[in-house]
């Protein structure tokens, strides 16, 4: 039986292949060159690295010098998903350090809600961001020739429609950011497919990413799946890279 497939859906899967970005956030750091090879080796299509300040998320990871060191390894593009307070004070930093995507936090952008303003007090979430202030960092980025994604915590809503135009892509967080290995939240499918029904961009997932939550998320309209145990804790890492690309 032949399916037929709606044009809209046909243009979307043909246009946005499902792409495999692995977070290092799991990787062994005494043999950082080496698992970039196995990422390489296995297929992924970026590097994925989270930076936390200990302000905006209760955990301190990685700085610029991380992403300057594994420049040179790899051809794959790199990600730096700031989870910092103040973005604006280090972009060219990790854009000079070699960073080709640079995905912003919403909520750095807005006043944050009740219960989360003080230090400490997690996770970060706004309902509104100030367009402006967000629009002046998306320009600052796209000038230096690097593409800018917008990631959104869990409870936050997609509060920056007026800026969807301008990104290369959104990074819709399924745990509130901060460790590794936590499970994923599926109440975060309904704003993918939100997202989706108004978006034709790319529209990433972090957080939980595995063979049980990865479909789910394609279904919903994600095309790129960040991924960090899964990953790196697969015995046939290839395997898994290839699994989850055949999802599209």
């Amino acid at each position: 039986m032949r399916v037929q497939v709606p044009p809209r859906a046909f243009y979307f899967f043909m246009s946005h292949p499902i792409q495999v970005s692995a977070s290092i956030l799991c990787a062994n750091f005494a043999k950082l060159g080496d698992e970039i090879k196995r990422c390489e080796d296995a297929g992924v299509d970026m590097i994925h690295v989270d930076v936390m300040d200990g302000h905006f998320v209760p955990n301190i990871t990685i700085g610029p010098i991380i992403i300057q060191a594994i420049r040179p390894l790899t051809k794959l593009p790199i990600e730096a998903h700031l989870m910092i307070e103040h973005p604006s004070l280090y972009l060219d930093d990790y854009m000079d350090a070699g960073a080709d995507i640079i995905s912003v936090q919403a909520e750095c952008y807005g006043p944050l809600r009740p219960g989360c303003q003080e230090l400490g007090q997690y996770p970060k979430e706004v309902d509104e961001i100030d367009v402006k202030k967000a629009k002046a960092d998306i320009d600052r980025i796209h000038a230096k020739g690097k593409k800018v994604f917008m990631v959104v915590n869990p409870g936050t809503p997609l509060c920056f429609d007026a800026l969807l135009s301008n990104l290369d892509g959104v990074l819709i967080m399924s745990v509130n950011p901060g460790f590794s290995r936590q499970k994923f939240m599926p109440s975060v499918l309904p704003k993918i497919q939100k997202l989706r029904s108004i978006y034709q961009g790319d529209i990433a997932l972090d957080g939980g990413v595995n063979a049980v939550t990865a479909p789910e998320a394609v279904k919903a309209g994600v095309n790129i799946l960040a991924t960090a145990s899964y990953f790196f804790g697969a015995e046939n890492p290839q395997e898994a890279v290839q699994y989850l690309k055949r999802l599209g």
